[in-house]
């Protein structure tokens, strides 16, 4: 409870001069503004979507609870399978799907597909049916134009406002604006974010972008997986497993330099979205280009420091939205402004021929500097941190001055108050105080007597008894009543005139919320062209070309990003899949020769990089991935970044689909291979001529033969397809395939191994792709390495040389030999043990039943 007193004391003869005391409440001096935690403030974002389906269209609507922004795709067509959707779903991953209780037949198979999904990660989206009319055109046009959205300004007309909204949305995409209708009511139904409100307070809209699935390049969660560009690992502190999962080893792990958390949103954005658009892939290479111009280092520095200092601009806008800004917001978003001054500025002095220092030379205009302008002139940080509540600086508001100033002189003048107070009190009472507190005014404060115990002792004549606290009885005085009228309730008053004040800076800024937000927008657009600078400088990445007539990729010295990073030696490898000779590639080669992916080998090297003392690398333990490496170089282009190779040469690639690791998980209910064969299927019925599709050791799930057959019927297929077929590798030691002329002859088919050379009992491994046919998988050589006895190993040659020669596998004489020296042994034994002189033994019996049985299994 705020107070300001003023207490004389008498003496003990009489009234005196006494000393006054005063008692108030202090401004405390803090050294500057402190960076506030912006950690663990934000909600768990949130996707809502919504969507209809109608005569062979798409319509989407969603809106994403990080930023409170609807995105909307325009009228998109889609096949009866509902290919676009699916892909949509996996991209935003959406909390809830809403749409029309009267849908098309394909439609409510989808849905209930989706709904039945089970083993979906991390949760199924919620199927949520609303009445056919609530997804009406002209109510929900009506919906769109009479929203309540901040970043129109209230001084629009009816008429600006339409042609304003009519800029931004496509009125004449009729499903979208169905769509977009149907989300709003939902969002109002729902009330998302605003459920604590009061019922007049609206779903926070800060702004509609448009969502576009054009010119994306399809990759499964199972690519992405094989691939390893994301790789969540829990916390290894058992205190920080509730924060979350971490990034592990990963192809986003490592080029993830970005310094604000809405540049490594984008990047994973980008990551999830790799394009074929051809203009972007090569704008977002020339900013990569010019960062890494030795001359422009201490630029590119310069900016990584300055894009630290941007933080959650849509979430401080939400909380101006409902009027629950913190005295933090203001401090991070006046650095925020300043921040993105500092890049403008920077951003004017580099070439505008670069498109993205053109748009944030020119679009980080004068709104900006307006801001910060204001928030600087108007908020008082050092006083709000103090107070914990929004103050203003002097010379703002002169009526919030004078009663500031008055606030400030009450001490002296309460004393006074008080000592007249005192000397028309009983005589009886050694002091009094005068004090002030908030919503309840001046007040008259007196020591309890010993004699006064009942409420009735608490009466004195002129006084009015308010009441008891701490020993002390509290009145209202003719003097008291004078300054309640006087002076009024001062700190209310001053902070309701401060609240109204930062109630219109929050009306400026929302104001010009739409250049805060193209801020952030390119803000994390130059994070993440920036992080991947970084990246290829430290690693010695080189710029890809791109060549539309070109259908496939050419790769010159490819290196593994992820590998070469963990291991000790590494042989860079080339790939060409261009042309329409070569589409299939087969790959044979020996274990461990670096033919196929090499997963748990990548881990081991990282734990030999973590360990005090590096242990010796076994021969042959560090192979080149060939698959991997085609397409994680493919992935990184098509992201439009600089990728591991001298030279790289990227086509029209429209998707890349693997099967090379298989996902297991108890809860999908399937087995292993046939996991496997899903993952094949994908890629049967999805590749194009302009897909790429990375296979190894398909069918070595099952009987030999089944899978030789599977893989065979597989390869034939694509092979039958011509001109069409896509641009395949196929990684196998399914070495009959080729031996035994399974697949036809063609210039489809191009034939490749892993080189190697037999140096006496020795194998050695270049790690080198060449052209040719394995001729034998070398399983004793591995075997060998893996420390197996020789005996095992011996046994294990010659069993697979008689059954390629088709010969019958008889025992090993030895082991026969060696049992039956066990058998005589053991007889013998048995007759030293017998005691001859003792007449009850039978020997008949003994023959019949030990002795007997012995000697005929020796013979």
């Amino acid at each position: 409870m705020a107070s300001v007193a003023a207490t004389p004391a008498r003496t003990p003869n009489g009234p005196g001069p006494g000393e006054a005391s005063a008692s108030f409440p202090t401004v405390a001096s803090v050294p500057g503004p402190q960076e506030p935690e912006e950690e663990g403030e934000e909600e768990p974002a949130e996707i809502h979507l919504c969507v209809l389906w109608n005569s062979g269209y798409l319509g989407i609507a969603y809106y994403d609870t990080s930023d409170s922004t609807i995105h909307f795709m325009p009228d998109a067509p889609d096949h009866e399978s509902l290919k676009l959707l699916q892909r949509v779903l996996d991209e935003i991953d959406p909390r809830s799907v809403v749409t029309s209780a009267k849908q098309d037949e394909n439609m409510t198979r989808f849905l209930g597909k989706l709904a039945s999904q089970e083993h979906r990660e991390p949760k199924r989206p919620e199927i949520i049916f609303l009445p056919s009319v609530d997804f009406g055109l002209e109510i929900s046009k009506q919906r769109l134009l009479s929203g309540n959205y901040s970043f129109i300004p209230d001084s629009m007309t009816t008429t600006e406002k339409i042609l304003f909204l009519s800029s931004i949305i496509p009125f004449d995409c009729l499903l979208m604006v169905r769509a977009l209708g149907g989300l709003l009511k939902f969002l109002g139904r729902r009330r998302i974010g605003v459920e604590l409100e009061e019922y007049n307070v609206s779903v926070p809209i800060l702004g509609f972008k448009k969502f576009v699935l054009t010119n994306l390049v399809s990759i499964d969660q199972d690519t992405y997986s094989v691939l390893q560009i994301f790789k969540s690992e829990s916390h290894p502190s058992v205190y920080k497993v509730a924060s979350g999962l971490k990034e592990g080893l990963s192809l986003f792990g490592i080029l993830n330099r970005c310094r604000c958390k809405w540049g490594e949103k984008l990047l994973r954005l980008w990551f999830t979205r790799p394009t074929q658009d051809l203009g972007e892939l090569n704008s977002r290479l020339d900013v990569i280009q010019f960062f890494l111009l030795p001359q422009n280092l201490d630029m590119a520095q310069m900016l990584h420091r300055l894009l630290g200092h941007i933080k959650n601009v849509p979430l401080i806008l939400k909380r101006m939205k409902l009027s629950h800004t913190k005295v933090s917001d203001w401090q991070v978003l006046y650095k925020t402004v300043y921040s993105a001054l500092g890049l403008r500025d920077a951003c004017r002095s580099l070439p505008q021929s670069i498109q993205l220092f053109q748009d944030i030379a020119q679009e980080f205009s004068d709104d900006l500097h307006h801001i910060a302008s204001l928030i600087g002139k108007v908020v008082d940080f050092e006083g709000s941190l103090a107070e914990n509540r929004f103050t203003v600086l002097p010379n703002i508001d002169p009526e919030i001055d004078e009663k500031k100033r008055r606030l400030m002189g009450l001490p002296s003048f309460l004393t006074e108050v008080a000592r007249k107070e005192l000397e028309n009190l009983d005589s009886r009472i050694p002091s009094c105080s005068v004090i002030y507190i908030p919503l309840i005014g001046f007040l008259l404060s007196i020591p309890r007597l010993p004699s006064m115990v009942e409420t009735s002792d608490f009466e004195i004549e002129g006084l009015d008894f308010m009441f008891l606290s701490e020993e002390k009885l509290h009145y209202r005085s003719a003097r008291t009543k004078e300054l309640d009228a006087l002076l009024g309730d001062l700190h209310c008053d001053i902070r309701d005139q401060e609240t109204l004040l930062m109630h219109q800076l929050q009306c400026q800024v929302l104001a010009r919320a739409a250049v805060l937000t193209r801020v952030l927008d390119l803000a994390s657009r130059l994070d993440v062209l920036l992080a991947l600078a970084s990246a290829a400088r430290d690693y010695g990445y080189s710029r890809p070309r791109y060549s539309p007539q070109l259908l496939g990729v050419r790769i010159q010295n490819g290196r593994h990003p992820l590998m070469e990073l963990c291991a000790r030696t590494f042989v860079p490898n080339s790939a060409e899949c261009g042309r329409d000779i070569g589409r299939v590639k087969v790959i044979t080669g020996p274990n461990s020769s670096g033919k196929s992916i090499y997963l748990k080998q990548i881990y081991r090297s990282l734990l030999r990089l973590a360990s005090p003392s590096p242990q010796p690398t076994p021969p042959g333990a560090v192979p080149v991935s060939s698959l991997i490496q085609v397409g994680l170089i493919t992935f990184m282009a098509l992201v439009g970044s600089f990728v591991p190779a001298e030279e790289a040469e990227i086509g029209a690639v429209d998707a890349i689909f693997t099967r090379i690791h298989s996902c297991e998980s108890i809860s999908l209910g399937l087995s292993t291979f046939m996991i496997d064969l899903n993952q094949v299927a994908k890629a049967v019925n999805n590749a194009t001529e302009r897909s790429l599709v990375l296979v190894d050791e398909f069918g070595k799930g099952t009987n030999t033969v089944d899978g030789l057959a599977l893989l065979a019927a597989v390869i034939r297929h694509w092979l039958a397809l011509g001109p069409t077929c896509p641009h395949v590798f196929v990684a196998t030691n399914f070495l009959s395939l080729v031996h035994l002329q399974l697949l036809p002859q063609g210039p489809l088919v191009q034939y490749l191994t892993m080189e190697t050379c037999e140096d006496g009992d020795d194998l050695v491994f270049f790690y080198q792709v060449c052209e040719g046919v394995a001729r034998a998988s070398h399983a004793s050589h591995t075997a060998t390495q893996a420390g197996l006895p020789e005996k095992l190993i011996a046994r294990g040659k010659q069993v697979s040389d008689l059954i390629r020669s088709g010969k019958p596998i008889k025992p090993v004489q030895e082991l026969l030999k060696e049992k039956q020296m066990e058998n005589c042994q053991t007889l013998v034994d048995k007759f030293l043990k017998l005691d001859l002189e003792d007449p009850s033994l039978d020997l008949d019996i003994f023959m019949s039943q030990e002795v007997l049985p012995a000697a005929t299994t020796i013979l």
